[in-house]
């Protein structure tokens, strides 16, 4: 549930780098309170070592950067590519994401140990066509027809279903701190909906 509720900041810095680079998405007193919160919340969380301790806050790190990187993304198509077209968009992300992504693979060599079960292969699958084929053909279409604030508003499922599914499924241990973080969070972003209809 870690990677959840840290990808649930998405919208936090959607909201600020939207402010300078979309015309029409600008931050006031009340989106400014919840970002602020939203990343307090975020911080509180790192004070659980049972959560976040010296053995993972590399990959804390690299999922924040995700999330940033995403709304990057996100920002770059509604300014340079929003006429391109949804099919040719999606097809030409995921085909330079393998570009970039197949010289890594190598370097790992997975040759080595490959012998995938059927479930791996099916959730292989699953995640290449639906996660991410099928997903970012929705998310441009919901880019260019609501705009990117209200695009990012998808993070609030996801630390609610990452907590529960974690607890279920993975087992995962939930401490107070998580809890209270998440709600933290949640309500942060809950502010910048608010006032993204203000400005609206």
């Amino acid at each position: 549930y870690l990677s959840a509720i840290l990808m649930s900041t998405t919208p936090l810095s959607g909201t600020i780098l939207a402010h300078f680079f979309i015309s029409n998405e600008k931050l006031n007193i009340l989106k400014s309170t919840g970002v602020l919160l939203g990343f307090l919340g975020v911080l509180f969380l790192f004070f659980d070592k049972l959560v976040i301790s010296e053995s993972n806050i590399f990959y804390v790190i690299i999922i924040l950067c995700g999330s940033t990187f995403y709304v990057i993304g996100g920002i770059l198509t509604l300014k340079f590519l929003k006429n391109e077209g949804n099919e040719n968009v999606s097809t030409s992300t995921i085909l330079w994401s393998l570009i970039f992504l197949f010289p890594f693979c190598l370097y790992q060599e997975p040759w080595n140990n490959l012998n995938p079960s059927v479930e791996s292969t099916i959730a292989l699958i699953y995640l290449g066509v639906f996660a991410t084929g099928v997903a970012w053909m929705l998310r441009f279409h919901i880019l260019t027809k609501v705009g990117m604030v209200f695009q990012t508003q998808v993070a609030y499922l996801i630390p609610i279903f990452g907590v529960i599914f974690g607890y279920l499924i993975m087992d995962e241990k939930i401490t107070w701190k998580v809890l209270l973080s998440l709600i933290i969070i949640i309500l942060g972003i809950f502010m910048v909906k608010k006032g993204n209809k203000g400005i609206q």
